[in-house]
């Protein structure tokens, strides 16, 4: 599986091909950096990416409303469809009882706290249906127990339609 997500917004990868201009406003316009434009094959034109683990989207959405050929569409954030987080209770501190240790890392920075993580019985983080997929959670989460599947590589089923899970399984 192809470790990077999209920025914000974007459209599907075949319409992302032909949209994207390779301008890089997309990255220029990004606070934190997180978007690289990099070649999608040896000679393929560059197309924006972010490396989740290296710099994860915050959700600024300033690259979603600057792209000049809609391959980023202006969304709300809520509708950003870069992925799904999925969380590995087996490597989670909040799920080990022995552990003693109640983390929320994860949690606490989320850029939609509340709504994408949510704390079951107000104290087990866990990853709910409107998460997108910024890649946040897994980037601070000290045991690297979240993972981020890319919406590309999700496919139609499991999706609730705006690119995030519908079923519990593994989250």
């Amino acid at each position: 599986m192809d470790t990077f997500l999209r920025p914000p917004g974007v459209v599907s990868e075949n319409d992302l091909k032909e949209r994207c201009i390779s301008c890089g406003q997309c990255a220029q316009v990004c606070n934190f950096d997180c978007i690289e434009m990099r070649p999608d094959s040896l000679f393929g034109s560059s197309t924006p990416k972010v490396f989740h683990h290296k710099a994860p989207c915050f959700l600024c959405m300033k690259c979603s409303g600057i792209c000049p050929t809609g391959a980023l569409r202006d969304v709300p954030m809520e509708a950003s469809g870069m992925g799904m987080a999925r969380l590995n209770r087996k490597i989670c501190v909040d799920y080990q009882e022995e552990s003693g240790i109640m983390c929320w890392t994860c949690y606490e920075r989320c850029p939609m706290k509340g709504t994408a993580i949510v704390l079951e019985g107000g104290y087990i983080p866990a990853i709910a249906d409107a998460c997108v997929g910024c890649g946040v959670c897994a980037y601070v989460c000290p045991t690297r127990a979240i993972t981020v599947v890319p919406q590309r590589c999700m496919g139609s089923e499991g999706t609730n339609g705006k690119g995030n899970g519908a079923n519990g399984a593994n989250r």
